[in-house]
């Protein structure tokens, strides 16, 4: 009886080979995705803006989209009928935030008034300032966003509209800078 014993063939020649391709392929992944890879950078903001995304509640949030949302009709509507729409008229077609419906309650309750002067600014004063602060919308022709402002602390409409003047009486602007990240962020 003869036992013959057979040896493999370089196994641990192709064992080599094959992490050696493994290793090749895993750093070209990484180098293209370093050489391709957007920076992180972070746009400040000043001390009187508060992040749109980051810094207000779930109901501010909606009330802030809302007003985007209705500043854009209020501009295509001035711009044909050459008149300021009212919070009632917004109302009655059904404009949130300016609508009282559910939502509106639960998120504030905001009593809507077109406030007079030479710029368009909506106000809204909260009902509830646990749940929403009160919200100023200022309609400038020359900027495409509209700037809105909120306040935690007060349901009193501003005297001045300036920005300075809204920075001094404890107003904060709504800083919306979205990016390819999620809208809502919680800190840590």
């Amino acid at each position: 009886m003869t036992v013959q014993v057979v040896r493999p063939a370089g196994a641990g020649h192709e064992t080599l080979y094959v992490l050696l391709l493994c290793l090749v392929i895993v750093l070209a992944a990484g180098s293209v995705v370093a050489w391709h890879g957007e920076t992180q950078s972070e746009i400040r903001i000043e001390s009187h803006q508060i992040d749109a995304r980051r810094d207000l509640t779930a109901a501010e949030q909606g009330l802030y989209a809302d007003l985007r949302v209705a500043a854009d009709e209020i501009r295509i509507r001035f711009a044909e009928e050459h008149a300021l729409l009212t919070p009632a008229e917004l109302s009655e077609e059904g404009f949130p935030p300016f609508a009282a419906d559910a939502s509106a309650t639960s998120r504030g309750s905001h009593e809507w008034h077109l406030l007079p002067g030479d710029q368009a600014a909506y106000f809204g004063a909260s009902q509830a300032l646990e749940v929403a602060g009160s919200l100023l919308m200022r309609l400038d022709a020359e900027q495409e966003q509209a700037d809105v402002w909120l306040n935690r602390n007060t349901a009193s409409a501003p005297a001045s509209l300036d920005a300075q003047s809204l920075i001094a009486a404890g107003w904060q602007q709504i800083a919306s800078q979205y990016d390819a990240g999620v809208t809502r962020q919680h800190r840590h």
